[in-house]
């Protein structure tokens, strides 16, 4: 076995954690999330996607990557008024969502006729706000985000991938040197606390189907996409509903959806990995062995993102994000015939509006095929 399979997979396990760590602390956050809960969330997505990846790789030759719901968890964060329980709730109903996905092949065709420009622009939206934030530090700490905003820059120009890695890394090794940060919690093994599920048609309206949406359209598409660009052609279904039950499982214990992911998957499924494409399912085993070792340590790591300052995590989550925002705009303004419908769900989603409970991803999605109705109207 060439030692490309196991390097392949532990970057991609250290990439995909590491950059997106401090989305989930902001998601958990939102949501009142204690620590010992948010602990509980990170390892139980952990175990799921550890198991996910051992089985679906072995079972199909392919290198199946899974990953947590970046946009779904950008999602929570930009939420408000809702708690924990409510969150359990969503991550459930979710959960059976993926799974019917999986199981009945028209909803997939379903989700996958809803417009790129208005999934797009609704993602765009969300993440916006992250991205603003980030910029908006720079004034809290100058002497400490300064530097971290010009490495990320120019790491990306070289490894995009790692970029927001050793901005997360450079960033706490700053902040402890410069004294910001009190000091270090003892190191402990994680533990999974049982969250009872609160379910409101607040909620699932509100958090449920619009996570359900962005997993489904910018994670779950997309995911299958890099393995069509790979030369794998697998069957959508048993993966999306094999995710939607480990996603059920993990849910009680906090866990957020899981889905299929895309840039851990592309450099896992590169020719680099190994130039026999029959070669390359190993590294899921290596990357759901990555996965366990996070899930046993992921306590003490939510531990060290409590004591880093607020304006680095909130830094690491902008950045971490820069990229979804880009490809998100591009795409949704791509086509020209849908670019108002875009933009508007693009306008909503980022104003944080809340209608009768239910919040902006859901109204933005609502405009945008509103918007799109109307221009169809309009031509005929």
């Amino acid at each position: 076995m060439r030692i490309s399979i196991p390097i392949s997979a532990f970057v991609a396990a250290i990439v995909g954690f590491g950059g997106t760590l401090a989305v989930v602390i902001a998601a958990a956050k939102a949501v009142g999330a204690t620590q010992a809960e948010t602990a509980s969330w990170v390892t139980a997505v952990c175990v799921a996607m550890a198991i996910e990846c051992l089985w679906l790789s072995w079972r199909t030759k392919i290198p199946i990557i899974t990953a947590w719901s970046t946009p779904g968890l950008a999602l929570m964060a930009a939420s408000s008024g809702f708690t924990m329980a409510d969150a359990v709730g969503a991550f459930i109903v979710t959960s059976l969502m993926l799974i019917a996905t999986g199981l009945f092949k028209p909803l997939t065709q379903l989700i996958s006729r809803i417009p790129a420009s208005v999934a797009s622009g609704m993602l765009a939206g969300i993440v916006v706000t992250f991205a603003l934030n980030a910029v908006k530090t720079i004034p809290v700490d100058p002497w400490l985000i300064l530097p971290l905003i010009a490495a990320f820059f120019v790491i990306r120009l070289f490894n995009p991938a790692l970029s927001v890695l050793a901005v997360l890394i450079g960033g706490g090794i700053a902040a402890f040197l410069t004294g910001r940060v009190g000091g270090l919690p003892a190191p402990e093994l994680s533990t999974l606390t049982l969250i009872a599920p609160h379910f409101s048609a607040a909620a699932v309206i509100g958090l449920a189907l619009p996570l359900y949406l962005v997993t489904m359209a910018s994670q779950n598409l997309s995911g299958l996409a890099v393995l069509r660009a790979a030369g794998y052609h697998p069957e959508p279904g048993p993966l999306i509903g094999v995710t939607g039950l480990f996603s059920l499982l993990s849910a009680p214990f906090g866990g957020s959806t899981t889905n299929l992911a895309a840039i851990s998957a592309a450099i896992c499924t590169g020719p680099d990995v190994h130039p026999d494409p029959a070669e390359r399912w190993k590294t899921g085993p290596f990357y759901a062995l990555a996965y366990l070792i996070f899930a046993v340590f992921g306590a003490s790591l939510v531990a060290i993102f409590a004591v880093l300052p607020q304006s680095l995590i909130v830094l690491v989550a902008g950045l971490a994000l820069m990229g979804s925002l880009a490809n998100a705009l591009s795409i949704a303004l791509k086509d020209e015939d849908q670019r108002m419908a875009a933009t508007v769900t693009f306008v909503v989603t980022a104003s944080g509006l809340t209608l009768f409970g239910v919040g902006a991803a859901f109204w933005g999605l609502v405009a945008g095929l509103v918007m799109l109705f109307l221009e169809a109207l309009k031509k005929r």
